[in-house]
């Protein structure tokens, strides 16, 4: 198999809507699509060690930062950030792309991105794979629980206006970068020129609001389900069910979720596979990138 290095990544402006994705390339043009989606605070960098080992088995490879990320376009306000927003961007840059389909895997909110495309954009979604992001339901129930709460404390913290910006800014963008550290199981997984691409992306201007505009939008979304289950007269009667085959890779030691929020059970995803990695934390694909890059292929390879 060809080796796919970053200096062989394409980087290139896509038109999705009203705004303009920055998107890597990789891989060869003809073969089956694999969109990756990046989580907070990050760009499409997170993915840097899942591109090449893609790409050299005939992926090809698209991985965009997502609005309000890193190059990208950020709009401004918190309904920029919207469900229907999020979900519109991944099926128009599928589109853009000349697919109709694509495998789509996302993690952390690019996880949460990814389960909102498979059950509101289902014709768009092949195959599916999430790490270390609750599906939307599961974490709402998840959420009146103690434990589940008290580390989704941030989630409520962001939706201040300013003060969430300032903090992270402080020093340097110190939080950003122990956090980073801090969560990492692999020694080394975020070296130190990792860090301060990080930093360099979420100090681009606009881009420290709108990514937090994600939690605000979803928390003003979700506010009665997270805290009440919604009375049978009310919500969103239709099927969501996630009919694309899912596979689930869950790092156990993840400081913000806790283990049980890993399985969303088959009621919402009849085809399921969670597989557990105990040694890694939240960034799961840093901490065990060979195990997760073999859990990948062999998932989209059916």
């Amino acid at each position: 198999m060809a080796d796919f290095s970053e200096s062989e990544w394409e980087h290139r402006r896509i038109s999705v809507g009203e705004l303009e994705l920055h998107v890597v390339l990789a891989g060869p043009e003809e073969g089956p699509l694999v969109v990756l989606l990046h989580g907070f605070p990050e760009l499409w960098y997170a993915w840097r060690l899942q591109i090449g080992p893609l790409a050299a088995a005939g992926y090809r490879v698209a991985v965009p930062d997502l609005r309000g990320y890193g190059e990208s376009d950020k709009p401004e306000g918190v309904e920029a950030y919207s469900r229907p927003r999020l979900t519109a961007d991944v099926a128009e840059l599928i589109a853009a792309l000349g697919y109709e389909r694509a495998h789509v895997v996302g993690h952390d909110w690019g996880g949460a991105v990814a389960w909102m495309v498979a059950m509101y954009r289902p014709e768009v979604v092949e195959r599916l794979v999430i790490l270390n992001a609750p599906h939307p339901r599961a974490f709402a129930k998840h959420l009146r629980r103690p434990g589940q709460l008290a580390r989704s404390w941030y989630m409520f913290f962001f939706q201040l206006p300013w003060l969430p910006e300032a903090l992270i800014r402080a020093g340097d963008y110190r939080l950003i970068r122990r956090v980073l550290h801090d969560e990492a199981r692999r020694p080394g997984g975020f070296s130190e020129a990792d860090v301060e691409r990080y930093v360099e992306a979420a100090a681009r201007p606009g881009a420290l609001t709108a990514s937090i505009n994600y939690y605000r939008s979803a928390i003003r979304d979700s506010w009665r389900s997270i805290f009440r289950p919604p009375r049978p007269e009310s919500g969103d009667r239709r099927d969501r069910t996630v009919r694309a085959p899912t596979l689930v890779i869950w790092g156990e030691q993840d400081s913000f979720l806790t283990p049980p929020v890993a399985d969303p059970g088959t009621r919402w995803v009849p085809d399921l596979r969670v597989e557990r990695l105990p040694s890694a934390a939240h960034w799961v694909q840093v901490d065990e990138p060979e195990r997760v890059n073999a859990l990948l292929l062999e998932h989209l390879g059916g």
